[in-house]
Formats: C-alpha cells, structure tokens, sequence
C-alpha cells in the first residue's frame, strides 16, 4: 500500500454537498463559462493504468459530423467562451477532431489537445503535429514521469521512448521554446493512489531532467491527481486500496481550492452532445447541474451561469491538497 494513504476514518463527512455545508460554504454552482471542453470519443491507441475514461484501442464512441457542426454554432452564439479544450481517448483518432480544430481556431478561440503523444507516431497521423503547429493549437501531453520504467508501468511498453521521440518532433516544429507562440505543457499523474508532489518542484525537476537528457523543452507543468473513477478506480479495488484512497483524498480536504474548481467556468460535453460539468462527471453519467441537457438545448452557453453543479465522492480528488484541474494544482 502506498505510504501516502491514511486511514479510512477519517472526520470529515464522506459526502461532498454535505462536508461543504459543514464548513459553511454554499453549494458549487456556474459561473461565465470560459471553456467548453469536447471529449470527440474513446478511442485511444494506449490503455493506461490511470484513465478515467477507460479509453483504448478497441472503444467505438465517437462523435460524428453532425454533432461537431451544433457545437460549432454553439460556440459562435457564446461570446463567453474563450477556450475549446480537445480531449478523448486520442482525439486526434476522431474524424471530427481537424474539422473541430479548424473551426475553433476560425472563431477566435484558443484550442487546447490533449495528447498522448504517442499516437503522432501513428500510421495515418504523419502531419498532425505540423496540423497543430499550422493552428497553434495549444499541446498539453501527458508524461507521467521523467523516467522509462515508471512510465511504461502506467501507460505500456516502450511509451516512453515513443513519447520522447513525439516531443523531439514537436520542439522540430517549435513548440515548447522560451518564446513561442506554440505552447506546449506536460501532465503530471501519480503513479498509484498518492497525491501530487507540489507542482513548481516536480516542474523544475521535469525541466532539468528532460533539457539535460533529451534536450526538450516546455512551457508548464500540470500536475494532475488520478481520480477513482472506471479503469483507475478498478485498480484501487484490485489493490485493496480503494477505501484507504478516498479517505486520503477527504482527509486532505482544501477548502483553498472550491473557489478554484474547473467546473464552475467548464462545460463538458460528449461524444453524444450531452452536457456535463466536467469530464469525470461525464464518465460517472452525472448530467449536467442533476438535470440533462444537450447541445440541442440550449442556443447561449451563457444560460447556464448560475445553475448548480452536480457533485460526487470524486470531487474530493479536486479539492485535496494543492486541488486539481485540467489546469494543473490550483493552489
């Protein structure tokens, strides 16, 4: 068991709507949504230990054209918007995921891809990174460590080496250098049931080993904790350390980081159109505020400022410690 683990009773309430009622503090509920992030399907080429999403290669969700067009049109009547955040499995393996790019990238906004890295070594994706580049596309890539062994272990064999080989190619083009336009960002996930290191060590510690080593550089750190849900929290289970990991997380409760949470600028939406208010929420079938809706149902993003946002047992995994976003720690 990991040593991070505390036990299982802890103080706190283990609901999350009630623990923030203990403490006094009202309910999560909408603000402006900023950024609309679009999970385009599950198909991914890894199966990594840690996904929420329980991706991999044999996963046949994905969005189709019909559906990317509406958020399209979505997106034009939501001034509020700023940002459109890519995310999948591999959403570069979506048909939609160049026309959604393109699209975005036409209105404005920054577009964020959340890549493996891996799959730009893929046959039929040779010019996705040069794609990216033409629209700077913001990359923020995961690599869990600095380490081949520690990587392979959550994510395949031979992961790593095909990840450092990606981000060669990517810094080939540009992206991660001081100055450049074209952003790119590292993710950070524990490897097992513990919390992130503080996120501005292990950051300088990437930056030092990766520039040293490889030669790579990069623009942020995001280090993001593993949050018990589908795959990830089957391992739990099989480790014996699914209740020691959510005690961890209500014990490390920070109140700091509610004001913070994603998911009160964030709206998810689905390969299917439906709306959440994140992606975790989307995995657990959790619609959006308790009540669903789609992308059908609403002509202005800008309608949802002030509703409630439905909460679970996961959400301590965003508010423990340093707190955690798709953005990284909050605090």
């Amino acid at each position: 068991m990991t040593s991070d683990l505390i036990a299982v009773d802890s103080l706190e309430p283990r609901d999350f709507g009630e623990l923030l009622e203990r403490r006094g503090m009202t309910p999560l509920s909408r603000r402006a949504t900023t950024t609309l992030q679009i999970n385009v399907g599950w198909r991914c080429d890894l199966a990594c230990a840690h996904c929420h999403v329980e991706a991999g290669p044999k996963r046949s969700e994905a969005m189709d054209r019909k559906t990317a067009d509406r958020i399209l049109t979505l997106l034009r009547g939501s001034p509020s918007v700023a940002s459109v955040d890519l995310t999948g499995g591999a959403p570069e393996l979506n048909p939609q995921f160049r026309h959604l790019v393109a699209g975005a990238r036409a209105l404005g906004l920054q577009v964020i891809d959340r890549c493996n890295l891996t799959i730009l070594l893929e046959p039929g994706q040779e010019d996705t990174a040069d794609f990216l580049a033409e629209h700077r596309v913001r990359v923020v890539a995961s690599l869990p460590c600095y380490g081949a062994e520690a990587v392979d272990a959550q994510r395949g064999r031979g992961v790593f080496e095909r990840s450092i080989e990606a981000l060669r190619a990517l810094g080939r083009l540009g992206y991660g250098k001081p100055g450049s336009p074209l952003t790119l960002d590292l993710v950070y996930n524990p490897p097992g049931a513990s919390l992130p290191p503080p996120q501005a060590e292990l950051e300088a510690s990437y930056r030092r080993q990766l520039r040293e080593r490889f030669g790579i550089e990069f623009h942020r750190l995001l280090a993001i904790a593993n949050m018990p849900i589908r795959r990830f929290a089957r391992q739990l289970e099989r480790e014996g350390n699914a209740e020691a990991y959510s005690a961890l997380l209500i014990g490390h409760f920070n109140p700091e980081t509610v004001g913070e949470l994603m998911c009160r600028s964030l709206v998810s939406v689905g390969y299917d159109g439906r709306l959440h208010d994140c992606d975790f929420n989307q995995m657990l079938d959790l619609p959006l505020g308790g009540k669903a809706r789609t992308i059908w149902d609403v002509a202005d993003l800008g309608e949802l400022e002030g509703d409630p946002i439905a909460t679970a047992g996961h959400c301590f995994g965003c508010t423990a410690g340093a707190g955690s976003s798709c953005g990284g720690s909050l605090r």
